[in-house]
């Protein structure tokens, strides 16, 4: 049963880190312990550095724990550090922070970096710009259609409205030529 085996695992890996606490407290011993669950849970206890037992492990029976393949990475891991703070001093000279320690040459090649980014940042800017005010000529040049087009419907609109207007004159027109007004009548 999965639920009897989860209790009886998390008593006996209580039991067991317990344990080495008291080995490591009561004897002055360094222990290290680490348990995996059938999860992939891990649980641990370690008196002093991991580290620390694991490279005297190595020195006292002189096994590796780990190949080439994992010092390598250890390796890598160190470079992309160093790299990684070489970066942000770098980082720190080009806002203007920590110039201090910079000899003449490093503050001529500080300055000629920081100049290459301003003429940089500058063309990219100008460029920027260029395809702002061409866009902006070309929404003003389709806004100009645009109001000619309704210069052209309302202007089509009042000679209906217009024609429309002169139909009514005339029609009224003709019926006041036939029937006079009441005044006008000779009697």
């Amino acid at each position: 049963n999965s639920s009897n085996r989860q209790v009886t695992y998390s008593k006996r890996r209580n039991g067991i880190l317990k344990k080495a606490k008291e080995i490591s407290v009561l004897c002055d011993a360094r222990v290290s312990v680490i348990i995996f669950a059938s999860s992939g849970k891990m649980h641990e206890f370690s008196s002093t550095s991991l580290v620390d037992i694991l490279d005297q492990y190595h020195k006292l029976t002189g096994r590796r724990l780990w190949d080439a393949k994992h010092e390598n990475l250890d390796n890598e891991i160190n470079k992309v550090k160093k790299d990684n703070d070489n970066m942000q001093i770098e980082l720190r000279h080009l806002k203007g922070e920590d110039i201090t320690s910079l000899n003449h040459r490093d503050l001529m090649m500080l300055e000629d970096a920081l100049d290459n980014g301003l003429t940089s940042i500058r063309n990219k800017q100008n460029e920027l710009l260029r395809m702002m005010r061409k866009k902006t000529q070309s929404m003003e040049e389709e806004q100009d259609q645009l109001n000619c087009q309704l210069r052209q419907l309302e202007i089509a609109s009042m000679n209906r409205n217009m024609g429309e207007i002169g139909e009514v004159f005339q029609q009224r027109g003709n019926e006041y030529q036939t029937q006079m007004p009441f005044a006008f009548r000779v009697q």
